[in-house]
């Protein structure tokens, strides 16, 4: 009996990876954003990793690089330190990186301590979620991030890892349209 469960136990746990393979290799493209998904994100006061309440607004007019990520997401903590880099390279072009954690105040705050990270980050807890899908991130997976021009449209989405080299031209390309 106990090695009937067992061998059962393994070909229900062999289904499960296959199904979880197959759907995390399909590549899931954005929908478009809510029109008013930036307003809400403007509308928005969260905690940054000291559990300071930010407004976000005051990012207003910037172009803006908004990463939805978690502290248990492995995609996500891989390209943080690339995001980290991103932030010092374009600090002085009006481009401002903000990292809302769809995680626990107090995980993003060990986190950030730990890792480092220089940008803002500010924890959404699963209302994060929400504002995601509004701005496009239809399978709701992490990482996802969205490109927001200075007059608050979201211009580009991307699910999953960044490439970076293709984030870095389409804010070079897309910060630079008047």
């Amino acid at each position: 009996m106990n090695k009937r469960f067992t061998i059962s136990a393994i070909l229900i746990g062999l289904v499960f990876a296959g199904l979880g393979a197959t759907l995390g290799a399909k590549k899931f493209e954005p929908a478009p954003a809510a029109d008013s998904a930036a307003q809400q994100l403007f509308g928005l006061t969260l905690n940054d990793a000291s559990a300071k309440p930010q407004a976000i607004k005051q990012w207003q007019g910037k172009f803006l690089v908004v990463n939805f990520w978690a502290t248990w997401c492995k995609p996500c903590v891989d390209e943080m330190p690339e995001l980290v880099e991103l932030q010092k390279d374009l600090a002085t072009k009006n481009v401002q990186l903000l990292g809302l954690g769809i995680d626990t105040p107090s995980n993003i705050a060990d986190f950030t301590k730990k890792h480092h990270i220089t940008y803002p980050v500010f924890a959404a807890g699963m209302d994060g979620t929400s504002l995601s899908q509004a701005m496009g991130n239809k399978a709701g997976g992490l990482p996802f991030t969205v490109l927001i021009s200075p007059d608050g449209k979201v211009l580009k989405a991307y699910t999953g890892r960044l490439k970076m080299p293709e984030l870095r031209a389409d804010i070079q390309r897309l910060n630079t349209k008047k």
